[in-house]
């Protein structure tokens, strides 16, 4: 492969491209291999875009693939990290942590030598990677985003593939897992819209909160969660629409046109279902021990409902489906992404890796890992730990022929027609951000949540009140407290009746035995062993979550949820329906 003329390779890449259509998505390293020669000895190296290529999506991604080197097909299907809350621009800190990353200072400059695909956004720093948002984060605030991804797009614009828009994502899945905190809309967790039951209100919610995401140059959001919470997994929990396929597969849908609806391409996670397994992917293989037909019924009903709403991307999990592909993590094996994915649940779109940086996928070395991802049925290398290796394995193995060629140009036509969908969409307006409609979306959302599983059904509760949480939730407690003197409820430090908040990760131990109200914010499970008189749950700890809970304390509004959890000893809500 290495000898073929580009002439003759460019042809081949644009035949199979179309083929595939018709049947169906600065290196001073002295080991990298050099670009693959032009026509007269030039470099098919760093080079101006292509013209942008007219028609449909599908056939504007068949011409521009049939242009690409292979150096430019290889950096397509990379979706890495950078640190810096700058494209061009980055802290001491930032700097080293892209060094080791990836040989370059900045983003920018790791987008033009690996001619990427995409960059994922995240909360984490190279200065403190275990804390939150640190002066070196992706993600700061809403205008630091906005520019972020404005530098991103530029330096991507000058590539090659630059007719196709970049790919900036992130984990906006709300609730536990939210990137991107202040000035923007923020929704209550899907365990909440599970409670809630109405895909309606859903869909308008996610679909508030994706005009936000594109707003600040964010076009891949790695949800809505799709695994169903058949287990207490702790690291699932909240994040899952709930413990029933159907009902969650209902909210799955409408999360994905919400998002959809405004150009932000849906992820569907963790394929084949997360929620299976109460063991955490971060640290080890999470085993699925249920039979096929268990995880047919049982676990892909969302997975089928997101695809039928038109979800765009799928995202791989690191996990051990025993009755399918045993010994193989999901991310690797051809019989759960090609045969079953694709071919049983009939999804047309992009592939994507959970994190290559976390320990089921590290098991083999960051090339290797990536050749196989790829021909196990990914479309895109989702946080590699070395993008060089990464990049340099992928582009061996393609001209060693250990990675198929017509398997790559399938996976980047795949990735440039998401890229050309997304275009579809005009950009919004970041006057957009924490618009009064977006808050009353999250708001209606949050409200419908609320659920009592003991006491009476919005009895309003007996003022003073003094409001009262299990460790670390300080910030909550003021926030309820305010919203409960806007609902005109009298609170008192200490000595009235006490509301008692429970947050996430809390364990029995954080219940207060004197409390008349215990309310959990994230799964009710630990309501359980509450002995409050009146026990509700929010699911979620966000504003608008406590608004909602206010207003039923006050005994303005009906708590109209239903927990989408078993938990034991209590009903699914006290409230007739």
């Amino acid at each position: 492969m290495v000898g073929v003329p580009i002439r003759s390779r460019r042809a081949s890449v644009a035949v199979a491209a179309l083929t595939a259509l018709l049947v169906s998505g600065c290196s001073g390293d002295p080991a990298r291999p050099g670009p693959t020669p032009g026509p007269a000895g030039t470099s098919a190296g760093p080079s101006a875009p292509a013209p942008t290529p007219t028609g449909d999506p599908a056939t504007r991604a068949a011409a521009l693939v049939g242009t690409l080197s292979d150096e430019d097909l290889v950096g397509q299907v990379l979706m890495p990290y950078a640190y810096g809350d700058s494209a061009t621009k980055v802290s001491a800190g930032s700097a080293a942590g892209n060094q080791a990353l990836a040989g370059v200072d900045t983003p920018a400059e790791m987008i033009a030598k690996y001619r990427l695909g995409g960059l994922i956004l995240v909360g984490f720093s190279a200065d403190d990677p275990t804390k939150g948002n640190q002066e070196t984060t992706n993600v700061d605030n809403p205008k630091q985003v906005h520019e972020l991804t404005g530098g991103l797009r530029a330096a991507a614009g000058r590539l090659a593939a630059g007719p196709a828009p970049f790919l900036v994502g992130t984990d906006q899945e709300y609730g536990v897992v939210t990137r991107v905190t202040s000035g923007v809309t923020v929704l209550p967790s899907a365990l909440a819209a599970g409670a809630a039951g109405d895909p309606a209100l859903t869909e308008a919610a996610w679909r508030a909160a994706g005009t936000e995401l594109a707003a600040m140059g964010i076009n891949v959001d790695f949800a809505p969660v799709a695994d169903v919470l058949a287990t207490r997994s702790t690291v699932i929990g909240s994040r899952s629409f709930g413990a029933d396929p159907k009902l969650a597969a209902a909210q799955v849908g409408g999360a994905v046109r919400g998002l959809q609806a405004v150009g932000v391409a849906a992820t569907l996670k963790h394929f084949p279902g997360h929620g299976h397994s109460a063991d955490d992917s971060h640290q080890d293989l999470p085993v699925l021990t249920q039979s096929a037909a268990a995880l047919q019924s049982g676990a892909w009903p969302p997975f089928t409902a997101g695809i039928d709403a038109g979800a765009m991307a799928v995202m791989s999990g690191h996990l051990d489906a025993r009755a399918i592909d045993p010994g193989t993590p999901a991310t690797f094996s051809h019989k759960l992404l090609t045969d079953v994915l694709r071919g049983q649940l009939g999804f047309k779109g992009v592939v994507i890796t959970d994190g290559m940086n976390m320990p089921p996928a590290k098991r083999w070395a960051p090339g290797e890992a990536a050749v196989r991802a790829l021909n196990a049925g990914n479309d895109l290398i989702l946080m590699t730990p070395n993008v060089g290796q990464a990049y340099d394995g992928l582009l061996a193995a393609l001209r060693g022929g250990s990675l198929p060629r017509t398997r790559l140009v399938e996976a980047v036509t795949r990735v440039l027609t998401m890229k050309f969908r997304l275009a579809e969409q005009p950009p919004a307006q970041m006057s957009t951000l924490n618009a009064p409609a977006h808050r009353a979306a999250a708001d209606a959302l949050a409200a419908a949540a609320v659920t009592v599983l003991r006491g009476a059904c919005g009895g309003a509760v007996r003022g003073p009140v003094t409001v009262t949480s299990s460790a670390g939730r300080d910030g909550t407690r003021a926030t309820l407290t305010e919203a409960l003197k806007a609902a005109g409820v009298q609170v008192k430090p200490s000595g009235g009746t006490v509301v008692h908040l429970v947050g996430y990760g809390d364990g029995t131990g954080d219940l207060s035995a004197g409390a008349a109200v215990t309310v959990a914010m994230d799964t009710p499970y630990v309501l359980a062993k509450a002995a409050s008189p009146t026990l509700l749950a929010t699911y979620s700890s966000s504003r608008a979550s406590m608004t909602a809970l206010a207003a039923v304390l006050a005994g303005k509004a009906r708590p109209g949820g239903r927990s989408p959890v078993t938990v034991p000893g209590l009903p699914a809500t006290t409230c007739a329906t």
